[in-house]
């Protein structure tokens, strides 16, 4: 079949239905169902869903299927302001619904004790600090009766997940909310308890992610510096994990068991006068140092292999501050500022470093935790861990000049002055009600026979064993409820 320079050669089965299709007129049949040769399959439009390999280099074209809600789009992501709103609709019995207002995505600047909470993540049949700030929203009105009944119609995501009993100086929620009524962060304020603060709000790209786009976490940790006191003789004991329960337990105590010894009041006074000393602080100082840089961390967690690239995290600093004194005891803020933590891993960092120094073990322990052989490193108490800030250095080069930084700096104050009384005095008062971080000592020597604590020696090397075989149960000495940071 010749053609002329602007013809469009067909191929063999176009010139075979085109001979079909004559053939089928010239017999006087039908063949306005005729729609020509048939179609490969391709992944979604076949015009072109850009989100496959074939897709159109044209882009939408008028009357694609979805064009009109992808030039909507795009208009939306360019300006902001420009996002679709929805005015009020009819049900199919003809009834009228509410009118629905627009909705933004903004970035929302919080605080938060995690006392009496089961973490900040929302969790169906449990109390949390998002379960909290959702049922706020809907009663003032900043998320719609329509989108009221699940909170990922409003897709919500927190920047830095701290789970039960963790505290958030400052923490950032990124969602979708109506934001046209008058001083709603107010009015949402007005329905959280008091111990969950929304200190502002900030416009943000359409595609912001609090998660995704936080660089980086700064947390601190509150400790008593009783804990480096030297640990006492163990009594010799077989290695058991029956738990015999003691009959007369203390109001609000952990101390369940038996073997766990309870300190006297005289006892805690003592502890309480201890001020640490120069060498001491030092030790404690370079053991944190320690964790700087990029490491393995499998030990710091839990259900890791050493293989997983998850393990590998890095910490960009990690400061030791002068001693402080706090109602009669003297205190040290630990604050860590890495890119990202894994489950329990600063209680487990605190917590080895507390082991080392009370056993006068050597400091070169640390570097083996981070080599394949796995320990048990019991985590230290939750009481003493918040989330001091996240951070988005990248985001905010990224929007400067066009977009509101994410910044806690305006707020300053008001945070620190929520900071301090739920909180720092929340913490303060617990110890010393309850002697917290005695009793987490106390339990990890009732049982060190059975927490594979061989590992704390006077050569820093770790034995056979206290090396945890594969599928081997570890047992956490700290906390039998099984709180955890973020």
């Amino acid at each position: 079949m010749s053609t002329s320079e602007n013809d469009v050669p067909l191929d063999n089965s176009i010139e075979e239905n085109v001979a079909k299709r004559a053939r089928q007129t010239a017999e006087g049949e039908d063949t306005s169902s005729y729609i020509g040769p048939k179609r490969s399959k391709v992944r979604g439009n076949i015009r072109g869903a850009g989100n496959y390999k074939g897709k159109r280099n044209d882009g939408w074209g008028p009357g694609t299927r979805n064009a009109e809600t992808a030039s909507q789009a795009a208009t939306t992501e360019e300006d902001p302001e420009n996002a679709t709103t929805t005015t009020t609709t009819a049900d199919d019995d003809g009834e009228e619904k509410e009118a629905r207002l627009p909705k933004r995505k903004v970035a929302l600047l919080m605080g938060y004790c995690g006392t009496g909470y089961q973490g900040m993540q929302v969790n169906e049949n449990a109390k949390t600090i998002e379960g909290e700030l959702f049922k706020a929203m809907v009663k003032a009105g900043a998320v719609s009766k329509d989108n009221s009944d699940d909170i990922k119609k409003i897709s919500m995501m927190r920047s830095a997940r701290t789970d039960k009993g963790v505290h958030a100086a400052g923490n950032v929620v990124s969602l979708k909310m109506i934001v046209d009524i008058e001083d709603i962060i107010g009015k949402i304020n007005e329905q959280l308890p008091e111990q969950i603060r929304i200190f502002g709000k900030v416009r943000t790209l359409n595609a912001f992610n609090a998660k995704v786009l936080c660089d980086s976490r700064v947390y601190e940790y509150l400790l008593p510096t009783y804990v480096f006191l030297p640990r006492p003789p163990l009594p010799e004991r077989e290695k058991s994990t029956e738990t015999v329960l003691r009959e007369d337990i203390p109001e609000g105590s952990k101390a369940w068991d038996e073997r766990v010894h309870i300190s006297t009041p005289e006892e805690m006074a003592e502890k309480r006068n201890y001020r640490i000393d120069e060498a001491t602080l030092a030790k404690v100082r370079e053991g944190f140092a320690a964790y700087i840089g990029t490491k393995n961390f499998h030990n710091f967690t839990i259900k890791k292999d050493f293989k997983e690239k998850t393990c590998q995290r890095y910490m960009m600093s990690f400061n030791v501050s002068d001693p402080i004194m706090i109602q009669g005891t003297e205190w040290l803020s630990l604050k860590v500022h890495g890119q990202s933590f894994m489950l329990h891993q600063i209680r487990k960092m605190v917590g080895l470093i507390i082991m080392i120094v009370r056993t006068d073990t050597p400091l070169k322990l640390i570097p083996e935790t981070f080599k394949e052989n796995r320990i048990n490193i019991p985590k230290a108490p939750s009481l003493g861990l918040l989330l001091e800030r996240p951070m988005f250095a990248t985001y905010n080069r990224k929007v400067q000049g066009k977009n509101e930084p994410l910044d806690f700096e305006p707020y300053r104050e008001e945070m620190e002055a929520f900071k301090q009384k739920y909180i720092y005095d929340g913490i303060f008062k617990e110890e010393l009600e309850f002697n917290r971080f005695d009793e987490y000592l106390q339990i990890l020597d009732g049982h060190a026979e059975k927490y594979s604590l061989s590992y704390l020696n006077k050569d820093g090397v770790i034995p056979k064993d206290a090396i945890i075989s594969r599928g081997d149960a570890m047992v956490d000495a700290a906390e039998s409820d099984g709180e955890s940071d973020g």
